[in-house]
């Protein structure tokens, strides 16, 4: 009969880096964390803060009331907007409500708003690569909604039709796959030869990197494990990158307790990372749970540095100020070796 060593012998953990939180997600949470200590429960936030199960429920369990319409916030209230961002409807209907209104809208989103103002002012066709119903396609279209053609796949590129072909321009969500991001525009420049691009590029810096990691680590891999929510658009993109890049097999959950036995049949090396709205305890406990069934050798794959830092919002900083409290930049860790496992790198 072997011994645990010698059944585990072989079994590995490539643990992404950078992977977790990202600076405008760290912003986001940290935002409604002090809108509670500043203001007390209730908080109201419109939309889910980011797109990760755990964090709503804690903040749910703190006092934060999320909603999906800007209607459902009593008139008078408080309310957050997501970090996804909001169109100029969503802040005209605030305003017609007196809400007292604190936009945790990520600066990156908000960079791709200004520049779909900007281009419209410049009278282009902006074709806008992303998700159709995500609430960050939602929000960027409705800045310029008579310019904004949505281009969800490469597929859909025969369909796209503009007014002048010599003014047109395309923009993206931050969170999508990259690959299949740059398939879509190579249609559409096929399509439109003097299709412009947008003065620099879109797609999340963290997105990226996430999705560079994985590629690296993905032909070592026999199961990607994936930490984050079904409705997280970049989590998702991890797992097809995962499975584009040679992985053998790959899943999203949430929790450690979504895992299952069967997944590790014939398994030597499992990769793990998380999208970037996951908190890094919902990482470590998928550490724990794979280390009681023999991989306990953990190694990290470092595809970036991240040391990006975001002010909180204009409101929460202003507050915190008249409130004594000294207002930093949001300092968020892109994915460490959790403690404790720093003898197991190699």
């Amino acid at each position: 009969m072997p011994s645990g060593d010698e059944t585990s012998r072989g079994r590995r953990v490539l643990l992404a880096a950078p992977r977790g939180y990202c600076a405008g997600v760290d912003r986001a949470v940290v935002t409604v964390e002090k809108a509670l200590e500043l203001y007390g429960p209730p908080v109201y936030v419109r939309k889910e803060i980011v797109h990760n199960k755990h964090v709503v429920r804690t903040l749910e369990r703190r006092g934060a009331i999320f909603v999906d319409q800007t209607g459902e916030v009593p008139e008078g209230a408080r309310v957050i907007f997501s970090a996804h961002g909001v169109s100029p409807a969503v802040h005209a209907e605030a305003k017609a409500l007196s809400l007292q209104t604190i936009d945790a809208t990520c600066p990156l989103v908000t960079k791709v708003h200004r520049e779909a103002v900007r281009f419209a002012d410049q009278d282009y066709d902006i074709l806008l690569v992303g998700h159709e119903g995500h609430e960050e396609v939602e929000g960027t279209a409705g800045e310029a909604p008579e310019h904004i053609t949505l281009v969800e796949s490469p597929a859909d590129v025969d369909h796209v039709e503009v007014r002048d072909p010599e003014k047109v321009v395309w923009l993206s969500q931050t969170t999508l796959s990259v690959d299949e991001t740059m398939e879509t525009v190579r249609r559409l420049r096929e399509k439109f030869p003097l299709l412009q691009d947008p003065p620099s590029d879109d797609i999340c810096y963290a997105t990226q990197n996430r999705q560079v990691a994985v590629k690296q680590m993905a032909s070592d891999c026999d199961l990607m494990i994936v930490v984050g929510s079904q409705n997280s658009s970049n989590s998702k993109r991890l797992v097809e990158v995962a499975l584009e890049y040679g992985s053998r097999d790959g899943h999203l959950v949430d929790y450690a307790d979504e895992l299952e036995e069967g997944w590790l049949e014939g398994v030597t090396t499992v990769g793990v990372t998380s999208g970037a709205s996951v908190p890094e305890i919902l990482v470590r406990d998928v550490l724990d749970w794979l280390a009681e069934r023999g991989y306990q050798d953990v190694s990290a794959v470092t595809a970036a540095e991240e040391t990006l830092l975001f002010s909180l919002p204009t409101e929460i900083r202003r507050d915190l100020k008249a409130a004594g409290q000294e207002a930093t930049k949001v300092q968020h860790d892109p994915g460490s070796i959790p403690s404790g496992r720093e003898d197991s790198l190699r």
